[in-house]
């Protein structure tokens, strides 16, 4: 069982945690984005969402941003799951809430944007509706129309 809900600061350092260990499952090293660490700054003053999935010890067990280009498009970004937590309906629940979120906006396309080395993504964004339209330099492009659905 878990909730997804707009990040609170009483999670921050859980957050961190979760992002830690999908990292370093992914045999990544375990790095913050820039962005990560003022959740409040870059992404709700910036008229975005950072959605976090909370389980019901209350621990942070996913998360996913947004970064809105324009009126109409918008992309995915920081889409981590814990690693005993994946193949749940975590990622796809945490998917769902932004593309309401995104709908609720006016937003018709979803871009997201992966490097080759992510094994699962591909097929975790396929599955879900979207097509991919670019790939270049060892990233892969991948968009969905949710005026569509």
């Amino acid at each position: 069982m878990f909730k997804i809900i707009p990040f609170q600061k009483e999670y921050r350092d859980d957050t961190i945690f979760c992002i830690l260990l999908a990292k370093d499952a992914k045999g990544k090293i375990p790095r913050l984005n820039e962005d990560l660490l003022d959740i409040q700054k870059n992404y709700f003053e910036k008229n975005d969402i950072f959605y976090i999935a909370v389980n019901e010890d209350n621990r942070v067990i996913g998360m996913l941003g947004t970064n809105t280009v324009s009126a109409t498009d918008m992309w995915l970004k920081r889409l981590y799951v814990k690693p005993d937590m994946k193949r749940k309906g975590l990622g796809s629940a945490l998917l769902t809430a932004v593309e309401e979120y995104a709908k609720a906006k006016g937003i018709v396309t979803v871009h997201t944007r992966f490097s080759d080395d992510y094994n699962e993504a591909p097929y975790f964004y396929l599955s879900r509706g979207f097509v991919e339209i670019e790939r270049n330099e060892g990233l892969r492009h991948l968009i969905k129309n949710i005026a569509e659905f």
